[in-house]
């Protein structure tokens, strides 16, 4: 095999010759390939991590503005501390999505690092905590629409069945909302995955730092950099193929 590599390379094209050794220097020598893998595997556990609080931050506010949604005037004729609590919930949630969603990511996650979390220095744990914060704002609004597009009539037959509100919502109207926005919450995980990228600034070896520490190590910006981007359209790629995948399949489970 060393042979025939030697054979082909002496006989390539200058060009062919230029790109294998740049392709040696960026990858091969010192093992640098592996950098990327390392870097992808922190991109992933990131992004799947961030992900799952994501969905528990998004699943507690999508109840508390669809409770609030829902049942306001009813709580208004109650009155007493049943109302008082839900408009203050209601209050802290808004205030929550309107700051998350209107202000960077990377702003957030330099927040969480240099600020809320300046005396931990566990900085994938502190990405985690800011990439899910700034999920859960994005995926509460899209449980929020699954809820409500839940037909009334699954609330009442909850009642009817002797469950309290909690109790429909966990047992009837929840599962029935998760096959809606299945979906578009798997679309949200490949817009978190790539929003990771930003994750170098607090100094995580992700995958776009492992290129642009082999770019600092060979000065040769194109290759580490184009490898980088062909890995996450990659990525994304397979995330959208089963995605679509996914959405047949739930088309096809409604007929």
């Amino acid at each position: 095999m060393a042979e025939w590599f030697t054979k082909f390379y002496t006989q390539a094209p200058e060009w062919v010759q230029d790109f294998c050794d740049d392709f040696k220097l960026n990858f091969i020598d010192g093992d640098k390939w592996k950098w990327l893998l390392d870097g992808l595997k922190m991109t992933l556990i990131i992004t799947f991590f961030s992900v799952l609080l994501g969905i528990v931050i998004g699943v507690v506010l999508a109840i508390i503005r669809t409770t609030h949604d829902k049942n306001i005037e009813t709580f208004k004729k109650r009155g007493g501390i049943g109302y008082i609590i839900i408009k203050i919930l209601n209050a802290i949630a808004n205030i929550y999505l309107t700051v998350i969603r209107g202000t960077p990511v990377v702003v957030q996650l330099l927040i969480m690092y240099f600020i809320i979390f300046a005396s931990s220095r566990n900085s994938t744990l502190i990405a985690i905590v800011a990439f899910g914060i700034n999920s859960g704002a994005y995926v509460a609004e899209i449980f929020r629409g699954g809820i409500m597009s839940i037909d009334n009539g699954q609330f009442e037959a909850g009642r009817s069945l002797g469950f309290n509100y909690i109790q429909t919502m966990i047992y009837i109207v929840i599962p029935q909302m998760f096959k809606v926005v299945l979906p578009t919450l798997c679309n949200e995980f490949i817009v978190l995955l790539k929003e990771t990228s930003v994750a170098g600034y607090v100094g995580i070896a992700d995958l776009t730092k492992a290129g642009d520490l082999i770019r600092g190590r060979t000065f040769s910006a194109f290759m580490p950099l184009i490898a980088v981007a062909v890995i996450y359209l990659v990525i994304v790629m397979l995330f959208t193929w089963l995605v679509g995948k996914l959405e047949r399949r739930l088309r096809r489970s409604d007929h």
